[in-house]
């Protein structure tokens, strides 16, 4: 009995870390800019209202790491830096903001929980410890070696051994 098989799909796999990677990407600049275009004091002042020290400076780097980095991600270049750094980034603002408004925020309630920050994380993490892909600057400049490549395979040794 044959059952349901996707192998179709895996010719797409190269399509993974570069969906991850943009989508984030383009999510986390968004934010970024936002913030800019808002003016990194301003940012300053409500991370000022939550305690954080040195809240001007801190919303510029904020600010710098969302910009950048979400770029960095979308062109696939210093990818694996630029994903640790947005992780941190979210990490960040889900125990300084987020906590106290849980998962998901009630109904009628102000701000968001932290579901979108989680699944940014989601995929920050797949290009973190799997890496940006072969359609990426990182792979093309040579940063990122071919995993797939490089990788033995485990098929053709155990083939050899019986």
């Amino acid at each position: 009995m044959r059952t349901l098989s996707l192998s179709p799909l895996a010719r797409l796999a190269a399509l993974a870390p570069l969906s991850a990677r943009v989508i984030v990407g383009i999510i986390m600049f968004a934010h970024g800019l936002q913030k800019l275009l808002g003016g990194p004091a301003n940012f300053g002042g409500a991370l000022e209202g939550m305690g954080v020290p040195l809240p001007v400076l801190m919303a510029f780097v904020v600010t710098l790491v969302e910009v950048v980095g979400g770029l960095l991600l979308i062109i696939g270049l210093l990818s694996r830096l630029s994903a640790l750094l947005l992780t941190i980034d979210l990490v960040v603002a889900i125990l300084l903001v987020k906590l106290s408004i849980g998962l998901i925020a009630q109904q009628g309630a102000p701000g968001a929980g932290a579901e979108l920050d989680l699944a940014l994380i989601a995929g920050l993490l797949v290009v973190l410890f799997a890496g940006p892909g072969r359609l990426s600057a990182d792979h093309a400049l040579g940063i990122e070696p071919d995993v797939v490549a490089e990788a033995p395979s485990t098929r053709g040794d155990r083939a050899r051994t019986t």
